[in-house]
């Protein structure tokens, strides 16, 4: 019993250094990416509060369309982990390719959607002026779509061949292109015209551009890949490929929208009651984002380790590389959730030394803390799910728990009731922790 215990632990231990060394770049590259938002929102914020909310108002209309695409593409991961644990080469190389049409497929409607974003803000009853220039925002940022899908999907190739670092590396790159780009196109330098919030767009399509030909040249010359001839010859889409690409992804790609939809409603609903509530819950959610990175980017690695266990044939490998992975994004997040816990103060002291929304940021905090553990079960399972090629059920479930759930019963208390930040919050919770609960029933279900 004694051995058993012994190699039981020493397994655990094995395939939780497997999971970090592949989940801890992702997390780095997750957080640079989030790093080039903040750095938009600064100069935009110093340059004038018009440029701000331009930037801002276009964001928010933009990430669910991106959010869209990248969950479609994500459906690469697993394929090609499962081919690759499977030791089927040939196929491997023909996904990449097929992934790569596929991105600029998706990228053309992508394209014309958000140049033509002008009705939404208007139905969304933006302020007037703030509504031309966030259409010139779009309509820059609109050239990096293609660059952008494409890098996406030679990104998800290289994560399904458990190749992490190189996302990690070239969205430093692209933080390091991001800050003066928008420097000399929003504010007129060396010789460019003053662009403002137009340039900050022009300035995210040119990194899009720069990590599209980085994660490309990297893809092309690296030695191991050479055996799957990616780029050896032409060939055109085919449907065969493409249609189980899309089987996989758009269920990961709606439940994606759906889960950032229910957030973004929520910071609409937040202003419904009072500038103080929309800042608090901008200070809350915003470390929350942050702390999430961490078992998102394990969630992409877990998807690796047991899309490689089936590809083997070995279902209780799969099982236990969930466990692991589910396992580790959960002890992470009860760590973020004491945090919160028991340092609120210092945390919302860090974004505001306003008073009143410092007390609301607070209990809020407080009630992140209590989604923290869900948030990170939520994930990580879904992670494990993705690894099994199973998107369509947990994509019903995120449907049932964010928008059946979560939503009405946020509005519900916080709007009908009253309860203000926190009865939506309390929604919130309740979505993720319903979704938490049946992503990890069907995991262990499915690997019974």
């Amino acid at each position: 019993m004694v051995s058993f215990l012994k190699s039981q632990k020493k397994g655990f231990k094995t395939e939780a250094v497997h999971t970090l060394k592949l989940g801890l770049p992702v997390i780095a590259a997750q957080l640079l990416q989030m790093s080039m938002n903040f750095v938009d929102t600064v100069m935009a914020g110093n340059l004038s509060a018009e440029a701000l909310a331009a930037v801002a108002v276009g964001g928010a209309v933009f990430i669910p369309f991106i959010m869209l695409a990248a969950g479609i593409m994500m459906a690469i991961t697993p394929i090609v982990a499962q081919l690759y644990g499977g030791r089927n080469f040939p196929e491997i190389g023909i996904n990449a390719r097929q992934g790569l049409w596929l991105s600029q497929l998706l990228a053309i409607p992508v394209f014309f959607a958000i140049r033509n974003l002008g009705i939404v803000m208007e139905l969304l009853e933006v302020t007037q002026e703030i509504i031309p220039v966030a259409i010139g925002y779009l309509q820059a940022i609109s050239w990096g779509i293609f660059p952008l899908c494409a890098y996406m999907a030679l990104r998800f190739f290289n994560e399904g061949m458990s190749v992490t670092r190189p996302s990690m590396y070239i969205a430093l790159i692209g933080v390091l292109v991001n800050i003066p780009a928008n420097y000399v196109l929003m504010y007129g330098k060396l010789g460019f015209p003053q662009l403002g919030a137009v340039g900050c767009g022009y300035a995210s399509s040119l990194v899009a551009l720069v990590m599209f030909l980085c994660m490309l040249i990297f893809t092309m010359q690296h030695k191991p890949y050479r055996r799957f001839e990616i780029f050896s010859s032409f060939k055109m889409p085919e449907w065969s490929y493409l249609k189980e690409i899309l089987r996989i992804g758009v269920p990961i790609g709606l439940s994606s929208t759906m889960e950032v939809t229910m957030f973004a409603l929520v910071s609409l609903l937040m202003g419904s009651l009072s500038a103080v509530a929309v800042a608090g819950h901008q200070v809350a959610i915003n470390f929350s984002a942050m702390t999430f990175m961490v078992p998102f980017g394990l969630s992409t690695a877990i998807t690796t380790r047991v899309g490689n266990a089936i590809g083997k044939k070995s279902i209780t490998e799969a099982r236990r590389r969930g466990f692991v992975g589910i396992s580790l994004a959960t002890f992470f997040m009860s760590i973020t959730a004491v945090i919160m816990f028991t340092i609120p103060d210092l945390i919302t002291s860090i974004y505001t030394q306003n008073k009143a929304v410092q007390q609301v940021a607070i209990s809020l905090l407080y009630m992140a803390a209590i989604f923290q553990i869900s948030d990170g079960l939520q994930v990580s399972s879904y992670g494990a799910l993705r690894g099994l090629k199973d998107t369509t059920v947990p994509m019903y479930v995120n449907l049932f728990a964010y928008w059946v759930v979560g939503l009405p019963l946020g509005y519900y208390l916080g709007i009908t009731l009253n309860y203000g930040p926190q009865g939506l919050w309390i929604g919130l919770i309740a979505g993720l922790t319903v979704a938490a609960i049946f992503h990890n029933l069907r995991f262990f279900r499915m690997t019974g």
